[in-house]
């Protein structure tokens, strides 16, 4: 939508009027002065800072930091804040969630991370919510256990994750320590758009918050806690400390680093190696372009030293630390990083096999459950099959697995992994989101069991795919940023709806499902229900079973494409070409 240059500029200056930060308003206005003065290039970009509002999307907001209703700021923030307050307020008691219960506040490392924290929690306490925020930044997966630990109503997290340097985000969870699904997502933001203006909320300093009893910071019981959990989780205990092996770690400019080595000395770990330079959090990521380990580039420090040290193991989490990546030597003496259905395959089967459910009321052993979702490969769905558990697919993003999760208990069984492709894992029930500390803890105790049995990683993966199935997968992307980018999206995937493709790569397409119309088709007459909530996601599946997935990203201005087949190989000599 384009805005009257006289709309926007009066927009612009009662936006930086009411913006608290001294920085970003002097941005804001010398845009609006050059643009005033007839530069193109400032009314454009005052057009992209305006064009409607940051989407509460996937679990809360994400996007570039700036001054504006469409980027990430102190006024946005404080708005989103007294949104999730007001909903608190009014009307999460219908969903069993008191207000009284307080929120859990946290941040990583990046730029206004510690004050966007702030600002959540002045507008939280000034609406008589008790606020439980984190002196120091945090992996998103503790503030997730604290939520649960803590029994508050609600948590924060200050964090763009894996996104490039200039953004920042504000992801919220629930009760139950997942991310927020429908109704909240959709409450909370209709609450958004009855925040009253910045100068109208009441923001008590953090001192006069403390000094009431509605500030006060998560105790060291937290971390504590959290670290017990991942060690009473381990599939292998001791392993580590009877069979040494050398991992090489890098955090990349994030917030893992110090709580991952406590769980990974915790096991035993004694030959752990940390990329230097990229150890401490630093929101500028200076020796990375984007801080994301499947970026090309960013895992080059990390393979160096591994090469130096003759690792068995290389380990990178995310700025935030909810991800993980994994890389294993190769025959040829050099490294290889592993594609997050690898990880996934692997962790999955080594918890079906492995984990403890319990019995049941009926005496039998609870029911496991494995989970990922419709862009991760199907082949979790044939190792569960044959292994004995339950699976479920889901949408895209931790909160469905999380819930998943939730049904499985509710039904008497026990989540025991879920993993989606972009990195993500879930070990077991001590997380209720995606863990890249618990998760790295779980691959080493895992490499140093297959050594013990003799084999490695790679020989593992081929174990599987020789008893489960060959699957092959690849994903790519196209980035589109403004405003104009996420038009060009929305024409593509409308393109996609009104054409689909008839074939892919010569063989003919047999079946299409679309989950923002609820719709299928099939040749055969035979299309399945559509069961999974909306979304903006298409689906074709070939004659051969080869499926190409479309969809917009939920966190980055990105339409994104998976496609994924799975062979069979009568041996191992077979592998390569099936």
């Amino acid at each position: 939508m384009t805005i009257a240059p006289a709309q926007l500029l009066q927009q612009a200056r009662d936006f930086a009027a009411e913006d608290p930060d001294v920085g970003s308003c002097a941005e804001l206005l010398a845009a609006v002065a050059d643009a005033t003065n007839g530069d193109e290039a400032a009314l454009a970009e005052l057009q992209d800072r305006f064009a409607g509002h940051l989407e509460f999307g996937t679990a809360g907001l994400r996007g570039r930091i700036g001054a504006g209703t469409n980027r990430m700021n102190r006024v946005v923030v404080m708005r989103a804040a007294w949104g999730l307050g007001r909903y608190l307020i009014a009307d999460a008691e219908a969903h069993g969630v008191d207000a009284a219960r307080g929120v859990v506040i946290g941040f990583d490392g990046r730029r206004f991370s510690r004050q966007f924290a702030e600002d959540s929690a002045a507008v939280l306490c000034g609406m008589g919510i008790p606020v439980r925020m984190f002196d120091d930044v945090q992996p998103t997966p503790v503030v997730a256990f604290a939520i649960r630990h803590l029994g508050a109503a609600a948590g924060i997290v200050v964090t763009a994750s894996h996104n490039p340097p200039q953004d920042n985000g504000f992801k919220v969870f629930w009760a139950r320590g997942s991310q927020i699904v429908p109704p909240q997502d959709t409450g909370i933001a209709a609450r958004i758009k009855e925040a009253p203006p910045v100068a109208e909320m009441t923001r008590p300093s953090p001192f006069f918050a403390a000094r009431s009893g509605l500030r006060r910071a998560p105790g060291d019981d937290v971390l504590d806690a959290y670290l017990q959990g991942v060690r009473g989780a381990s599939l292998h205990p001791e392993v580590l400390r009877e069979n040494p092996i050398c991992v090489v770690h890098t955090a990349m400019h994030g917030v893992g680093h110090h709580l991952l080595v406590r769980a990974l000395r915790q096991a035993g770990l004694r030959g752990l190696c940390s990329v230097p330079s990229q150890t401490e959090p630093d929101g500028a990521f200076p020796t990375v372009a984007f801080p994301n380990p499947e970026e090309p580039g960013a895992m080059d420090l990390a393979l160096a030293l591994a090469a130096d040290v003759g690792a068995n193991l290389i380990l990178a989490n995310d700025p935030d630390a909810d991800r993980l990546a994994v890389g294993v030597p190769t025959p040829d003496g050099s490294y290889r990083m592993l594609s997050g259905n690898e990880v996934g395959w692997l962790l999955g089967t080594d918890a079906i096999l492995h984990s403890d459910t319990g019995i049941g009321e009926d005496g039998q052993p609870r029911e496991k459950l494995a989970v990922t979702t419709i862009v991760s490969s199907p082949l979790l769905g044939r190792i569960a099959a044959d292994l004995g558990a339950s699976y479920t697919a889901t949408l895209t993003g931790f909160k469905w697995l999380a819930h998943a999760g939730f049904a499985a208990e509710a039904r008497g069984g026990r989540f025991v992994v879920g993993y989606e492709e972009a990195l993500g894992y879930s070990v077991g029930d001590l997380v209720r989101d995606k863990d890249g500390v618990s998760a790295a803890v779980r691959f080493v105790e895992l490499c140093a069991w297959l050594r013990v049995q003799g084999r490695t990683i790679s020989e593992e993966l081929d174990r599987i795919a020789l008893r489960h199935g060959v699957a092959v997968g690849d994903q790519w992307s196209a980035r589109m940023e403004g405003a104009s980018g996420k038009a060009r999206i929305n024409t593509l995937m409308a393109k996609w709806r009104d054409k689909p493709p008839t074939a892919l790569a010569g063989v003919a397409v047999v079946s299409v499902e679309d989950l923002l119309t609820s719709t299928a088709w099939a040749a055969d007459g035979n299309a399945p229900d559509v069961t999974l909530p909306k979304s903006n996601v298409l689906t074709f599946h070939d004659a051969e079973g080869t499926r190409l997935v479309v969809r917009p990203s939920g966190t980055e201005p990105k339409i994104k494409f998976y496609l994924d087949a799975i062979g069979q190989a009568a041996n191992a000599a077979d592998l390569p070409a099936a």
